[in-house]
C-alpha cells in the first residue's frame, strides 16, 4: 500500500531557460521498499509548444531531477528518532550522498498528461539504496546471553504482530507502529533485543534488517498461513510474537514480553535469526 508523505511546488530555472514550475509528489511502500516520485512541469508556464518544445521539456525534468528527489529522500524514517534529514543536519551523512542517491534513482520514461498541459517524469527510490549507505559497522556486535538459558524450539524465521493501535512505552497514550529502515526491538524492561548493528554487516547492505507486511499476508488459505513469498523469507516454523507496546519519537521501535524475549535470545539458532535479519514486521495497512 503507498501512502502519500509528501507534496512540494519548486520554481527551478530549466536549461539556459526562464524560470518554470514544476509540482512534485511522492508516495512510499514499505513493502515493495521504495519510493515514487513524480514531477510534473506545466507546459504554460514554461512557454513550451508541442510538439516542438518536447525535447527542451524532457530537458527540463532532467535538470529537476536532483531537485525534485532530494526532499523525499531526506523525509524517510531512518530510526525511533531520525529521519535523513537529521542525520544531514548533524552531519552524520552529507547533502551529496543523499543527492548521489537521487541520481541513481530508477527513471521511468516521460509522458504528457492527457489534456497535453504537463510533462511527467517518474522516478523510484530503492530503500535499500538509503539504508546500505548508513551501515558503518564491519562486524556484528554481540547478541544479548541469557544468564538462565531456556530451552527454546529451532525457529525459522520471527514474526511480530504489531497491527493494532498498542501503548506507548512511557505515556498515557496509544498509536499505531510505523516503518522505518532500522527498528529496534526491546523488552518490557527496556532491554534492547535486536537492533542494526547486531545484523551481520555483510547481509544488512543488501537487504533490510526488517521486512514489513500487513496482516493479511499471514492468514491466507494455505497449510502455513502465509503467502509464499512470506513463506520463504520466515521458513515453515516462525516464531510469532505479539507485540505489547511501541517506542519511540517516531514509534518504530517494537516492545515484546521477556518471556519472548529470552526465546529470541536463548540459542543460537535462534540469535542467529536476529543476526541474519529474518525478521518480519506486521504493521497496519494504513501505515504501509
Amino acid at each position: 500500500m503507498k501512502i502519500a508523505f509528501l507534496e512540494l511546488l519548486l520554481m527551478t530555472a530549466g536549461i539556459g531557460f526562464a524560470q518554470e514550475q514544476f509540482s512534485v509528489s511522492g508516495s512510499i511502500d514499505w513493502d515493495k521498499r521504495e519510493i515514487t516520485v513524480t514531477s510534473s512541469l506545466n507546459l504554460e508556464s514554461a512557454s513550451i509548444r508541442l510538439p516542438t518544445g518536447r525535447v527542451r521539456a524532457e530537458e527540463s525534468l532532467r535538470a529537476s531531477l536532483v531537485q525534485a528527489v532530494r526532499p523525499f529522500i531526506l523525509e524517510v524514517p531512518v530510526d525511533s528518532a531520525n529521519k535523513v534529514g537529521d542525520l544531514v543536519t548533524r552531519g552524520d551523512m552529507s547533502l551529496q550522498q543523499v543527492d548521489e542517491l537521487a541520481r541513481g534513482v530508477k527513471q521511468i520514461p516521460a509522458s504528457l498528461s492527457p489534456d497535453l498541459t504537463e510533462i511527467r517524469a517518474r522516478y523510484i527510490v530503492n530503500l535499500n539504496e538509503i539504508s546500505s549507505a548508513l551501515i558503518r559497522h564491519t562486524s556484528a556486535a554481540d547478541i544479548p546471553h541469557s544468564l538462565t538459558p531456556t530451552p527454546a524450539t529451532a525457529y525459522t524465521g520471527i514474526i511480530i504482530i504489531a497491527n493494532d493501535p498498542l501503548p506507548i512505552h512511557g505515556r498515557h497514550e496509544s498509536t499505531l507502529a510505523v516503518p522505518s529502515l532500522f527498528p529496534k526491538i526491546w523488552d518490557t524492561s527496556m532491554n534492547l533485543i535486536f537492533e542494526r548493528n547486531l545484523m551481520d554487516p555483510q547481509i544488512a547492505r543488501n537487504e533490510p534488517i526488517v521486512h514489513y507486511v500487513s496482516a493479511n499476508r499471514i492468514f491466507q488459505s494455505t497449510p502455513s498461513g502465509m503467502d509464499a513469498e512470506l513463506l520463504a523469507r520466515v521458513g515453515p516454523r516462525p516464531f510469532r510474537i505479539l507485540a505489547r507496546e511501541i517506542f519511540g519519537i517516531y514509534p518504530t521501535d517494537i516492545v515484546i514480553d521477556p518471556a519472548d524475549a529470552l526465546l529470541l535470545v536463548s540459542s543460537e539458532e535462534n540469535r542467529k535469526l536476529l543476526r541474519e535479519g529474518r525478521i518480519t514486521f506486521v504493521l497496519n495497512d494504513e501505515v504501509l
